[in-house]
């Protein structure tokens, strides 16, 4: 269990992942948690990562990343208990080993091509490269990645140009964000809901409106289970 202002902290340091790709820093987290000292900010954040929700990143200024979320606030985001899982890479890296990755605890993964996070674009299913990622973010089955195109994902943390995780499968519950083929040759990042014989392909962004299509048109090819950003 969290106490509340743990659950706020983690609360607001989500959604300023989600709005800027980078943490708040420790004094707007003390002014919006209303705290009178940063020690009490370190405390939450200690306590959260002892707890499996946050992980601080070494080396690097104002570098947290989100684990989990409890079931209360994946609920009340709406993101069906997902938290994308990001991992830093270097431009100038290799494509078999991205920055932060202890190549003996990762695992390379083929990168088929793109994929829209906005209007839905032709599906790629050709090998362009391999990207290593760290086996903790890997379960059973196959996994492979995509690079996204678009920004109808971004409030859920997935900017244009991030690396997606997905492990393979056909079937996925309400609130997954899935990599859905429509038509058998249009694929698309998005969040699935089924209801009544109809599939709803839903964004997370605003801008974007909800796809409402009978089951019969749309194939789960994956779900999604982590990211990779580069800066």
């Amino acid at each position: 269990m969290l106490t509340k202002k743990q659950l706020d902290l983690l609360e607001f340091i989500d959604r300023r992942l989600q709005r800027d790709g980078v943490p708040p820093s420790f004094d707007e987290m003390k002014e919006a948690l209303d705290l009178r000292s940063k020690s009490g900010i370190h405390r939450l954040i200690t306590a959260l990562e002892e707890r499996g929700f946050i992980r601080r990143m070494p080396h690097r200024a104002r570098a947290l990343e989100i684990v989990k979320m409890p079931d209360i606030l994946a609920e009340r985001s709406g993101r069906g208990g997902f938290t994308p899982r990001v991992i830093a890479g270097d431009r100038a890296s290799s494509s078999r080993t991205a920055r932060g990755l202890d190549s003996g605890g990762a695992e390379e993964i083929p990168v088929m091509g793109r994929i829209a996070a906005g209007v839905p674009i032709a599906a790629i299913s050709e090998v362009a490269r391999h990207v290593a990622v760290p086996q903790s973010m890997l379960s059973t089955g196959e996994h492979y990645a995509l690079e996204v195109r678009g920004d109808s994902m971004k409030d859920a943390g997935i900017n244009d140009g991030d690396v997606v995780v997905i492990r393979e499968t056909t079937v996925a519950d309400n609130g997954n964000i899935v990599v859905a083929l429509v038509d058998s040759q249009e694929a698309t990042l998005k969040r699935i809901r089924r209801e009544k014989g109809m599939v709803a392909l839903e964004a997370a962004n605003p801008a974007y409106e909800t796809r409402l299509l009978t089951e019969d048109r749309v194939k789960v090819q994956g779900r999604l289970v982590g990211l990779i950003r580069t800066y």
